[in-house]
């Protein structure tokens, strides 16, 4: 994929990564069993051994779906933005600019430990946004120690002084009369 056709000229890439095969491993689990299932009623009536194979075909045609999926569903953060590509028919970017993400969080379940993945949960400034949620980060540890320092480089770009903002909220207006 052409990742260049989503970036805007001179936007520099922290990460590019694909999500973890975990995203479909209940598929392959299922696909997997229905195949040893249709392979152990091979023996019984042809119409019953026929509907487990077309049960098993099935599931294994949605699981090669499902890679094919995975192969398309990149997870980017730049210098500017965080954006999650996805779909294989209909392509979906879902895209926050970086100087809306106010907290970001991220959460490893005992699977996700053990096989290396995370989920990621964004909070931003403003409404509901496409992207809250990305799930089945890889090495979740090391992306979110980059997306950090990105925030964080770009805040001591941007610094905003707790001077410039009265107790009460709003700019503070300095004049002749202050």
């Amino acid at each position: 994929m052409k990742l260049e056709r989503y970036l805007i000229p001179g936007e520099q890439r922290f990460v590019v990564v694909r999500r973890h095969p975990a995203m479909f491993a209940r598929v392959a689990a299922a696909a997997l069993i229905a195949i040893m299932v249709a392979l152990l009623e091979t023996g019984l009536s042809s119409s019953a051994a026929r509907l487990v194979w077309v049960v098993a075909l099935a599931l294994v045609a949605w699981l090669a779906w499902r890679l094919l999926e995975w192969r398309v569903n990149i997870f980017i953060v730049t210098d500017q933005r965080v954006m999650l590509i996805t779909g294989l028919t209909t392509r979906r970017v879902a895209m926050l600019p970086l100087r809306r993400v106010q907290d970001m969080t991220y959460k490893r379940s005992p699977l996700g430990r053990a096989l290396g993945y995370g989920e990621f949960v964004i909070e931003s400034a403003g409404e509901a946004q496409g992207l809250r949620r990305i799930t089945y980060v890889p090495t979740p540890d090391a992306i979110y120690l980059e997306i950090s320092e990105v925030l964080f480089a770009q805040a001591r770009h941007n610094p905003v002084s707790m001077m410039d903002t009265p107790p009460g909220g709003g700019p503070r207006v300095l004049g002749p009369d202050a």
